[in-house]
């Protein structure tokens, strides 16, 4: 049977099993290494009202926040795009 991609949508090499999380997005349960993890900064408060402060001298604090995607919600959000077929057998640029 022809292999579609070379890593098979995974990126655990010959590690075994991985440990699954959930889908931040349709709640599906996925593994690890085959689920889109993006990672944002985010302020607490209002871009406009942390600018101002920050001109005052104020420390504005920032959270991180991680998501993980299924690969179905990650094209559908534009996180990962539909590639040609022979630029799948290539790993992926994220």
């Amino acid at each position: 049977m022809p292999k579609k991609r070379k890593s098979r949508g995974r990126s655990k090499g010959g590690k075994g099993r991985s440990d699954y999380v959930h889908c931040s997005q349709c709640g599906a349960l996925i593994p690890r290494d085959k689920a889109k993890k993006v990672t944002r900064r985010m302020s607490l408060v209002d871009p406009a009202l942390a600018k101002e402060l920050r001109e005052k001298g104020a420390y504005v604090p920032t959270t991180v926040v991680t998501k993980y995607y299924c690969i179905s919600c990650a094209v559908h959000f534009g996180i990962v795009k539909v590639r040609a077929e022979e630029e799948r057998k290539l790993p992926s640029r994220l």
